[in-house]
């Protein structure tokens, strides 16, 4: 069961955005499992992708096609992440790009790949070149939620997110979905995201906004600190409203960037709500840092702790677990000035207990299925947030299980 608000909004059209979506059978029976995304001529696409050295096949293949020429589809398969498999896999996943560029006309390399699911399994490149034909003919604009839905792999619940902002009188769309629910800590993004704007922007401005907003989102989570090989983010601007925004100058950039933003913190969160056997969504919050850096790492090292999670998940307000984390994180720091609280229960002040904290209140915290831890460092003004869940019992079976 996902943690807290996970309700979608309304997955509002992107004008210049059509999703197709068809069984493949890939690897599930009876679902969705293949996702086509027709992007109109002329619009502007950016990606970020993981910093895992043992990246997938469609990965590899998406960096160098996406350095040639501007996509017009995007092919997505679940149940096969096309990981570790050599020449072959990468050789696939162009089959795969070169029989839908063949399908719509366009170049191969205007069409990117993603997988996720299983890692050193052989794609079956036949069964989603079968599944081509029936995605195409399902295109549409109002297929965002469908598209959440077909992009799952472990995932209980589609993640998804949609904004709109009016600005002179020109009313601009943001709508993204995203997917993971493990190997969740993503050094770059999540295990798959796309986002898109009718918006007009200018392709390294796009490109900076995607990276920007990314670091405030899919790089700000963690469910088990492991970095998938698959990650992606993707952010396209369709360049179907307004005129082109070229420079943060222009007068509907903020309210623009904000909208993005807002939409990529969402599905990313969301994303932590499912985290695999998660019961508590945890906001690690440090503040009183020299640099943003400095708070991440140590927010980090907090979210990534075996034993804080286990304590979050057991509701026990073990709270020596959270400083020993804090401590052990490379950060020069002066015990006296440090203090910490749960949600609005100060523990920890000048480096010992709180003089008006109880066990009692600990527990009445712990309990709770959102959680904020808030660290203050007392070095300076900087501060920095990741989210991240609890690790259960269920998380042991779920990965058990996995390939089962």
């Amino acid at each position: 069961m996902p943690v807290g608000n996970v309700e979608l909004v309304k997955l509002n059209p992107v004008k210049g955005i059509k999703i197709g979506i068809t069984e493949a059978h890939v690897r599930y029976a009876g679902r969705k499992d293949l996702t086509v995304f027709d992007i109109i001529a002329g619009a502007n696409t950016a990606v970020v992708t993981t910093q895992n050295q043992f990246c997938a096949a469609p990965v590899q293949l998406l960096r160098e096609f996406i350095a040639k020429d501007s996509p017009r589809y995007l092919i997505v398969n679940t149940g096969n992440a096309n990981a570790a498999t050599g020449e072959d896999g990468k050789q696939r996943a162009k089959t795969t790009c070169v029989a839908l560029a063949e399908k719509t006309g366009v170049a191969a390399e205007q069409v990117l790949p993603y997988s996720t699911g299983v890692i050193g399994e052989t794609l079956p490149a036949d069964k989603i070149i079968a599944g081509l034909d029936s995605a195409l003919a399902n295109l549409t604009d109002d297929n965002w939620l469908g598209a959440a839905h077909s992009i799952m792999t472990t995932d209980t619940t589609p993640k998804g997110h949609s904004e709109q902002v009016t600005i002179d009188a020109i009313t601009y769309t943001v709508t993204g979905i995203s997917k993971g629910a493990g190997m969740i800590r993503p050094n770059m993004a999540t295990m798959l995201g796309f986002v898109a704007t009718d918006a007009s922007i200018e392709k390294t401005l796009l490109q900076n906004i995607l990276t920007d907003t990314v670091n405030q989102s899919f790089n700000r989570i963690t469910v088990d600190g492991d970095t998938s090989t698959n990650d992606c983010c993707t952010l396209i601007a369709t360049g179907q409203v307004g005129d082109v925004i070229d420079s943060e100058n222009h007068p509907h950039y903020q309210a623009i960037y904000e909208a993005i933003n807002n939409v990529m913190i969402r599905i990313a969160q969301l994303i932590v709500r499912d985290g695999e056997g998660a019961t508590k969504f945890i906001t690690v919050k440090v503040t009183g840092g020299e640099t943003s850096e400095e708070c991440a790492k140590i927010a980090y090292e907090v979210a990534h702790s075996p034993l804080v999670k286990t304590a979050f998940f057991a509701s026990d307000p073990n709270w020596g677990r959270i400083l020993a984390a804090v401590g052990k994180a490379g950060v020069m720091l002066d015990q006296s000035k440090v203090a910490v609280s749960l949600d609005d229960v100060r523990i920890c002040e000048r480096g010992g207990l709180a003089h008006d904290y109880t066990e009692a209140r600990g527990s009445e915290v712990m309990k709770r299925p959102e959680i904020t831890i808030h660290i203050e460092l007392g070095r300076g003004q900087a501060s920095d947030t990741v989210y991240t869940c609890d690790l259960s019992y269920e998380y042991v079976k779920i990965n058990a299980d996995y390939r089962s």
